[in-house]
């Protein structure tokens, strides 16, 4: 299979490379990289006329949830990919809080067959750092990499026990692994349901306050700097945690994060009249927190957008606000989100293309995120400025869960292409357009 994509402007922060060009597959490879026209004596099995759009290594999130095995009615790996893929994403990376936990290499190789079976994105598991995510005792770390996963953590839960992560640091070193953290002092935040603020005073709902992650990011840097080993920093939300990581890469210490793009748009203002969609762990922070997120966004601490696609079912979220479930949908608005601080001059193209795919490629160690001659053929085509009603009827998730829903959105996928293989065509799943 050759394919030809022509007159894209291709926007490539592997090798700050910005021009209109052409660009040819062949297999599951890039082949070549052409001045436009540069291809026209040669013969293709497809053409895609990438006039006005841009061509981008395809995008990476390293923070999903798909529920599968265990909790199948919220979002399955199939359901899970088909949004992967309308979103402009060729990998992500699932984490382990499934039923069983993926803390055996039996659940990461039922999550990688399924994706194979799929063939859609590609999902990569991450296991969990303790056994159950319990922080208890050590996961069977090595089984687990052998296995397949691409990283570690107990999302969801902190690891408490210094001592534990500290071995688990040093074991994950060794393994050429990281630990992705998920910060929050529980003993702070125990029935806490939004941030700590005067509108959860109002509201009269008990507060998550932003030192519960604080220390914890504190004492993974601390942890880092000692054992010189690299800790990775899940969803951050707060100002301060984001002044402690760039104090830590300015000293040195070998520290990545990522944040969330509802982190980046909206504030704790938006629960508004006990709003359910608006409830996530970490919560919605205050409006000083989001500008300081942002400054993170434009200056480079942050490595990289991840979504933290949590689905849940109507059930778990249609109650009282303090007992439902924290968690939106992320993965099919991310790129109109992060594209909003491109049209707004907070960051440039190649910085967008940056944190949404290179940057996650570079935390993980992923076999991804860049354009260049050679490299695995994992392309995303985007219109930057298509403008989109995100609908329900447009939700391919299993769950419904996102604040967004019935908001205007500005950019979209038009065409994606993982492993040589195109999976969108023209916004739409590909196999689906062959059906009909």
């Amino acid at each position: 299979m050759k394919i030809l994509i022509k007159d894209g402007l291709l926007i490539d922060p592997s090798t700050n490379r910005e021009e209109i060009c052409d660009l040819s597959i062949h297999g599951n490879r890039i082949e070549s990289i052409r001045k436009k026209g540069g291809f026209e004596s040669e013969k293709f099995d497809t053409t895609i006329d990438a006039d006005g759009l841009w061509v981008v290594p395809g995008l990476i999130d390293l923070h999903v949830h798909f529920r599968e095995p265990g909790f199948e009615k919220k979002e399955t790996v199939e359901s899970g990919s088909k949004a992967s893929v309308l979103g402009g994403y060729t990998t992500v990376c699932c984490m382990p809080n499934t039923v069983p936990v993926n803390d055996t290499a039996i659940v990461t190789s039922y999550i990688l067959e399924k994706s194979r079976e799929i063939n859609l994105a590609r999902v990569l598991p991450i296991g969990a750092v303790s056994k159950g995510s319990l922080g208890k005792e050590l996961a069977p770390l090595t089984e687990l990499r052998e296995a397949g996963c691409i990283a570690f953590s107990d999302d969801g839960e902190p690891i408490y026990d210094s001592g534990l992560m500290r071995r688990a640091l040093e074991w994950c070193k060794m393994l050429g692994a990281v630990i992705s953290c998920h910060e929050e002092d529980k003993c702070l935040t125990r029935g806490g349901a939004m941030n700590e603020s005067p509108v959860s005073a109002r509201l009269g709902l008990p507060g998550m306050p932003t030192v519960a992650e604080d220390v914890m990011v504190a004492r993974d840097i601390e942890l880092a700097r000692y054992t010189k080993c690299r800790v990775h920093i899940c969803h951050v939300s707060t100002a301060r945690s984001l002044e402690l990581i760039r104090r830590a890469k300015y000293d040195g210490i070998d520290i990545t994060c990522e944040v969330t793009p509802h982190h980046l748009h909206l504030t704790d203002e938006d629960v508004g009249e006990y709003d359910t969609k608006s409830k996530m762990s970490p919560p919605l922070r205050s409006e000083e927190d989001v500008i300081a997120l942002r400054e993170g966004l434009r200056e480079g601490t942050i490595d990289a957008i991840a979504s933290d696609h949590a689905p849940h079912d109507h059930d778990t979220k249609c109650v009282e606000f303090c007992k439902a479930s924290f968690g939106i949908i992320g993965l099919q608005t991310n790129l109109p989100l992060i594209l909003d601080f491109v049209r707004d001059r907070t960051i440039s193209a190649m910085r967008a293309i940056d944190i949404l795919s290179t940057g996650p490629a570079k935390v993980f160690g992923i076999n991804g995120g860049t354009l260049k001659e050679g490299a695995l053929a994992d392309i995303a085509i985007l219109d930057p400025d298509k403008e989109w009603i995100f609908g329900s009827d447009q939700i391919v998730s299993k769950s419904k869960n996102s604040p967004f829903i019935g908001k205007s959105m500005k950019g979209v996928a038009e065409h994606v292409i993982v492993d040589g293989s195109i999976k969108v065509s023209d916004g739409a799943l590909y196999a689906e357009k062959i059906k009909r």
